[in-house]
């Protein structure tokens, strides 16, 4: 079990692992593994909900955390911060709309999502691990 305190490494563990999942499922895809695809796919879905219940459990009895960077680092943090916040909410449905043909085989909607849901996905990946450093270890 995890202590409190030892949950925001956890996410950015997380994000980091899926990080390397989605971008593994997107090579594969493109070279025609389709079964390595979708395990890979399918884990990176656990790995992200694990992440989703982790934060969402961590915020719910810390709150927010505040930055506590100084000058050039607050104008980086902030714009950082709210394009991950409002791309890591429009994120959750699109995985789903995404998700939701390829269990249906419906794989010609499935790749028109997908080129719209694989950078955004990975951008919340790449830039949670980014909001994490920032605020838990470069400027505290």
């Amino acid at each position: 079990m995890f202590e409190l305190y030892e949950l925001p490494a956890l996410n950015a563990t997380l994000n980091s692992a899926a990080t390397v999942l989605l971008v593994s499922g997107w090579i594969c895809i493109k070279r025609g593994k389709q079964a390595a695809h979708i395990a890979f796919m399918i884990l990176a879905l656990i790995v992200s909900a694990a992440f989703l219940t982790s934060y969402v459990i961590y915020h719910l009895k810390v709150g927010s955390f505040p930055f506590q960077g100084k000058g050039w680092s607050r104008k980086v943090y902030f714009p950082l911060l709210i394009s991950h916040i409002i791309l890591a909410v429009a994120n959750v449905p699109m995985v789903l709309m995404t998700v939701i043909p390829a269990i249906g085989k419906r794989f010609d909607k499935h790749k028109r999502i997908a080129r719209w849901t694989m950078p955004v996905w990975l951008y919340v990946s790449v830039t949670g691990v980014l909001v994490y450093l920032m605020c838990y270890v470069w400027f505290v």
